[in-house]
């Protein structure tokens, strides 16, 4: 067992859904991003995600994309995303790298994993990739990933056939990342009524934990999601607190804030997720 499963099957025990949260390497800075990190874990997030900043996210929202250009144009590299890793895994806190293909691809698939690794790094979540291609000629990304015993990740999402949702759960380890609904991330006035069908479907077709991610940005959301997901996952929220504080300083406490703020929704939740 991972530490990621480790983590997830916790929280189930305890009746809970899991809260995972993110934030992109080298913002505000990379020691930046690592405060943030830490007050985002000390206030009650279980697993982390950290962002590979990536000039292209054709997924992400305008929050996001602004954060990730600030840090690339501050110079952020793989290393340091590595870097922030380690620093999240010294605490016992999951960490997953979420990156977009291209970056790993230039990294190199088998180094990416064995680095992400050697950093203490629990896995990754590749949005843009899909198991298929993770297997095509060239990539590897299954075996690299068995290789180095890291989850990997990919999403599913409202407009996935049954049989897309089983294939791409076979090949996921850790949990399936459902996404909420169509579209770009970034905080939502209400999650939809399709991100519960979606857990549904999947659960359908295989017994890893299920998380949902993509609108959630307020305790009474994720206290909705963690009704009936194993993990709530929020990203923009915690962003756009980094980016409207003033300082540095400001910015981790707001972070600290709206994590506690989350943590009080999944924990105060009670639902349909199996036990």
């Amino acid at each position: 067992m991972s530490s990621l499963t480790d983590v997830l099957s916790a929280a189930r025990a305890e009746g809970r859904a899991a809260l995972v949260g993110y934030l992109p390497a080298g913002y505000p800075s990379v020691q930046g991003a690592v405060d943030a990190v830490a007050a985002m874990v000390d206030a009650g997030v279980d697993v982390v995600e950290v962002g590979l900043p990536y000039s292209d996210p054709l997924m992400d929202g305008p929050t996001i994309q602004e954060a990730v250009e600030a840090a690339l144009r501050a110079g952020t590299t793989t290393d340091h995303v590595l870097d922030t890793v380690r620093s999240v895994a010294v605490t016992g806190t999951p960490a997953l790298v979420m990156s977009y293909w291209n970056p790993i691809e230039r990294y190199g698939p088998k180094r990416f994993a064995d680095a992400l690794a050697a950093a203490g790094g629990a896995g990754v979540i590749t949005p843009d990739l899909t198991p298929d291609e993770a297997a095509g000629p060239g990539t590897d990304w299954l075996t690299a990933t068995d290789a180095a015993r890291l989850d990997r990740v990919f999403l599913v999402a409202p407009s996935s056939t049954d049989e897309r949702l089983r294939h791409t759960a076979q090949h996921c380890r850790g949990f399936v990342y459902a996404a909420s609904t169509m579209g770009v991330t970034g905080a939502r006035a209400s999650v939809g009524a399709a991100a519960a069908r979606l857990v549904e479907r999947t659960r359908g077709v295989t017994d890893l934990p299920v998380c949902v991610g993509l609108g959630v940005s307020t305790g009474a959301q994720a206290a909705e999601v963690a009704a009936f997901a194993d993990g709530v996952i929020v990203g923009s929220a915690f962003v756009r607190a980094l980016l409207d504080a003033a300082t540095p300083q400001a910015g981790e406490k707001a972070v600290s804030a709206l994590a506690a703020e989350l943590a009080d929704g999944v924990r105060g939740a009670r639902g349909t997720r199996p036990r």
